[in-house]
């Protein structure tokens, strides 16, 4: 895609978006690289505008995770069909940010069923109903509370809910035989992290859904993350899901000890860099502070 189109279809989602503020999504909207690659066992990953998606392409047909924004998702559908003719069985949403589930329209009569947390899509409803785009959503007609797994010819795709994190409906997407994760907004790797304490998002179990990940995933686990600072890097391994909570740790540690210490919300939120964890990078360092400041001083 020249550079043109590009940036007509960052306008075009910059307007579809429900910002939290004038500048919620304004790292997210930066230009990438378009990438699709093969990682293992016939699962993929797909990078454009918004958050990563993951594929499974087999004999058996199609299951795509997350779709970023139209005009993506359509690139991402023209990639796969380049690859196989089989039906398109599953689109799995990992979580109802829009930047994940905005190109879930293109989907429509080309997906036989959508799936997603249960709490994810009471989100994308209360999100669509606000912004009145409710004619432009596709929504999951497949929701599940704590698990739910379905075969897709020789790869068994397995979700987990572990609880509130990053939002209230998290899913986790294992291709079990290739042992690939998709962890959504679980890991922003090496980037600060959006936490939307609106869509459920709790700061403390966060760490607990990151330690549930380590013991529940093995070394030799590939990890599709929803966001990098280094575009390069949106997957990785268990040391990475590690870094992610020790960062979760130390913001929390941080805010913690500046509200005992009497520092008041303002001084705490101009915090520009957290001790301790310097290799997280970019703009979006007031979510964390901000969600953290508020969840510990819920009474």
């Amino acid at each position: 895609m020249n550079r043109r189109s590009f940036l007509r279809s960052t306008a075009l989602a910059a307007g579809s978006l429900p910002l939290l503020n004038n500048h919620s999504f304004a790292s997210w909207l930066n230009p990438q690289t378009m990438q699709f690659k093969v990682l293992r066992n016939n699962v993929g990953f797909f990078t454009e505008q918004g958050g990563t998606i993951g594929w499974l392409s087999n004999k058996e047909g199609i299951a795509v995770v997350d779709a970023e924004f139209p005009e993506q998702a359509r690139h991402l559908i023209t990639e796969l069909k380049k690859q196989s003719d089989k039906p398109f069985k599953w689109l799995i949403n990992s979580h109802h940010h829009p930047d994940h589930t905005g190109g879930n329209i293109v989907f429509k009569g080309l997906a036989r069923n959508v799936v997603a947390h249960a709490n994810s899509l009471t989100n994308q409803k209360k999100q669509a109903a606000e912004q009145n785009k409710e004619d432009q959503q596709l929504y999951p007609d497949t929701t599940y509370t704590d698990e739910w797994k379905v075969k897709l010819g020789d790869e068994l795709i397995h979700l987990h809910y572990f609880g509130p994190g990053h939002t209230n409906g998290d899913s986790l997407i294992h291709f079990e035989n290739a042992n690939i994760v998709h962890t959504g907004d679980l890991v922003f790797n090496r980037r600060y992290p959006r936490v939307d304490r609106k869509g459920g998002a709790s700061v403390k179990n966060w760490i607990n859904v990151l330690q549930k990940v380590q013991h529940h995933f093995d070394r030799d686990t590939l990890f599709i993350f929803g966001h990098a600072f280094n575009p390069e890097k949106v997957t990785g391994n268990m040391a990475d899901i590690a870094a992610m909570q020790h960062f979760i740790e130390r913001l929390i540690n941080y805010v913690e000890s500046g509200i005992k210490a009497g520092k008041s919300k303002d001084e705490i939120l101009a915090t520009k860099t957290i001790p301790g964890v310097t290799e997280w990078q970019g703009d979006g360092i007031l979510y964390g502070l901000t969600a953290t400041y508020e969840e510990l001083s819920v009474i």
